[in-house]
This record gives structure tokens, C-alpha cells and sequence, in this order.
């Protein structure tokens, strides 16, 4: 299960609809809720800010639910999941034949959300071609498929959303300016869930409750000292990290009342407190994690290890690529590469060989070749 799974699906329909009381207990998560009322019966475009795991798409959901477009459809475009060539195709669709592969007609995305919403996930992996594309759509209210010669017309609401600082995308030219206006007619910033903490205890209640039920579990509650670890502990997943810890402990149950001892919290939670690990070394040195990288390197050249150059760079964008909660984007902007970068050194170690056998954000990607950052 993942937090996208938590709306329920009314019979008969592939729209879901969100129930917010297990969500919006904070006092900013409840603000959140009144302007989104607001600004859901209307038409205009919305721009959801916030990091990986703090549920954009639940509130990209929930304004649909709550829109005069409710009955349509509500289509999802992960925009840093397909190549450069695929995402023209997914988004407007082609006509057979347009380039080599293009077998038969496809409706893009935006055909699709025809009467309903279109979401944007990520929509500063856009590249300015696409960018350019998408402001004429939204401008003119019609699509032209690759290879083809007429307008198709469209009636669609845009969501969007982004990790980054749009702002500063479009200050360094990455992003286009009349595109950012076009779409930021209104902005919802999610906070990171440490920053709203009235939310913890009822997602976690909300989780033990729908794992409890998917594995056959009864009870499963918490005692006061496990509440106060949750609200305690940083987050920095954001909801999707409540979950799995969640998830986890609730694996490892064996019946009675979940203490804190039994909260299975990722193992960094622990190491972060380990007095005897720090060591003290100058600021100019880049800290505690570079000498221990360097001691670690040298531990490597002691033990003669062959082809070291390529064990480093695969270790390290594995390993990042995890403490992203496999989000390539966010690897990406970390290790201040190009995500293309990023994808073709995850599928080069054999990353993302699991990944394709249960898809997620990168389906029907292609593996592109290594490029410059």
C-alpha cells in the first residue's frame, strides 16, 4: 500500500474520493483544508509545493473531489519519469508513424483529462521544449499529437507540483517565466510533516488500522510513550516514512499494545544518536561524514580493491538513491547531477531491475544513455 492508496474508490467509478478527517488535525493542516474549500469548486490552476512524501498528490486528489469536474477524470503525469522523446508522446499523443516505434494512433495525457483534471507531478523536470509545448496547450485549449496536422480541443484543469523553488528555476532560465505565471494562479505550500505534528498520531492510527486489516491482525494500539517517539522523531520522509516505519513494526507485531520499543524507526535514526561515532574534525574539511568517507576510501585501497573508482560511484548514487526514497529527481539534485545521469548509473548497478517488475513513478521509461551533468 502506499499513501496514494489511502482514498477510497466508490463502486463503479475509477475516481477517488478522499476522506480528510485522518489527515487535517493539525492546526496548519486544517488552515490548508479551508483554502483549499475555497479555491476546489473553482477552475483555476494550482501549483502544490513540498517535499518528497507529504502527499501533493493526496491534496492534488482531494481539490478534483471537490470540483465542479469531480465526475471526469483525474489523469496523473509523472513528468520525470519518461525520457525526453516519451513525455512529447505521453503528454499530446501521436498519430502512427510519427516516429520510429510510433505504431498506430495514441491519445496523450491530455486527451485523457479531457472534462477532468490533468496533474503535473514534478513539473520542473520539464525541459524547455516541453514547456513551450505545454504553454501553447494551455493557452490555446487544444492538443496536437506528434505527426499530426489539426487541433484537437480540450477542456481540462491543471494541478501541478514541485519539489523545487520554481522561483528560483526561473531566475536561472530553467524554467519559463510565462509558464510559471500560468500556471501558479494559486500556490499550496504542504508543510513537512515535523512542521505539522498534530498530523502524526492520526496518520499512525490510520496506518496500524489499514495494516492491521491487511494482515489479519486484531488491535494494535499505541501507548503513550510510542505516541510521544512519533512526535519526537524528524520525519524527514514526510508521511511515506510514517507509513513504512509503520508498515514495518506492524510485520514485526506479536500481539498486544506497540510500544516504543517496538517501533521499527530506519536504522539511521539510531546512528544519528551514537555519541561514539562523532568525530570532531574542521569545518573546512566538510565534517564528520567526508572524514569518514575519506577513512573509508583508504580502508578500500588497504584491501586493494579492483575497479575502485566504479564501486564508489555505484555504491554512492545506490545508496543515495535509497535515503531518497527512490526518487530520482530528489537523487538527482542532491549529487547535483543530471537526472538522466542519475537514471542511466541506477540502471547501469542493476537499481532499477526491481523497480521495473513492479513499476511506480518510471514506468514505461527508457534507459537513456549517460550524459554530462
Amino acid at each position: 500500500m502506499s499513501i496514494s492508496s489511502l482514498w477510497p474508490t466508490p463502486p463503479g467509478s475509477n475516481a477517488r474520493i478522499p476522506t480528510t478527517d485522518w489527515i487535517f488535525e493539525d492546526p496548519h493542516s486544517k488552515a490548508l483544508l479551508a483554502e483549499i474549500e475555497q479555491i476546489a469548486p473553482s477552475d483555476a490552476s494550482v501549483l502544490i509545493s513540498g517535499k518528497t512524501g507529504t502527499g501533493k498528490e493526496l491534496i492534488a486528489r482531494y481539490i478534483h473531489s471537490r470540483s465542479l469536474r469531480r465526475h471526469g477524470p483525474f489523469v496523473t503525469v509523472t513528468c520525470g519519469a519518461f525520457s525526453e522523446m516519451l513525455i512529447d508522446a505521453e503528454l499530446f499523443g501521436h498519430e502512427n508513424r510519427a516516429f520510429p516505434g510510433a505504431f498506430g494512433t495514441q491519445t496523450g495525457r491530455f486527451e485523457e483529462a479531457n472534462g477532468g483534471t490533468l496533474y503535473l507531478d514534478e513539473i520542473n523536470d520539464l525541459n524547455i521544449p516541453i514547456q513551450t509545448k505545454l504553454l501553447r496547450v494551455l493557452k490555446d485549449k487544444e492538443v496536437l499529437r506528434l505527426g499530426g496536422h489539426k487541433g484537437i480541443a480540450i477542456d481540462i484543469r491543471v494541478l501541478a507540483s514541485t519539489t523545487s523553488e520554481v522561483e528560483a528555476l526561473v531566475s536561472s532560465g530553467k524554467f519559463r517565466e510565462d509558464l510559471y505565471y500560468r500556471i501558479n494562479v494559486v500556490t499550496l505550500d504542504i508543510l513537512r510533516l515535523s512542521e505539522r505534528p498534530g498530523d502524526i498520531i492520526p496518520l499512525a492510527r490510520y496506518f496500524i488500522k489499514e495494516y492491521s486489516r491487511q494482515l489479519n491482525y486484531s488491535g494494535g494500539t499505541l501507548t503513550p510513550d510510542a505516541e510521544q517517539a512519533l512526535v519526537n522523531y524528524p520525519w524527514p520522509g514526510n508521511v511515506r516514512e510514517l507509513e513504512n516505519v509503520i508498515h514495518r513494526t506492524m510485520l514485526g507485531l506479536d500481539g498486544g499494545a506497540i510500544d516504543s520499543a517496538k517501533l521499527r524507526f530506519p536504522v539511521r535514526h539510531n546512528v544519528r544518536h551514537e555519541p561514539e561515532k562523532a568525530i570532531q574534525v574542521p569545518a573546512t574539511q566538510g565534517g564528520n561524514g567526508l572524514e569518514l568517507l575519506g577513512r573509508a576510501i583508504r580502508a578500500l585501497c588497504d584491501e586493494r580493491v579492483h575497479d575502485l573508482d566504479q564501486l564508489i560511484e555505484k555504491t554512492t548514487v545506490n545508496e543515495v538513491f535509497r535515503y531518497c526514497h527512490y526518487n530520482q529527481s530528489e537523487t538527482a539534485r542532491l549529487l547535483g547531477v543530471n537526472r538522466n545521469v542519475v537514471r542511466a548509473r541506477l540502471a547501469r548497478s542493476g537499481e532499477l531491475a526491481e523497480l521495473r517488475r513492479t513499476p511506480k513513478d518510471d514506468a514505461h521509461d527508457e534507459l537513456p544513455k549517460e550524459e554530462d551533468s
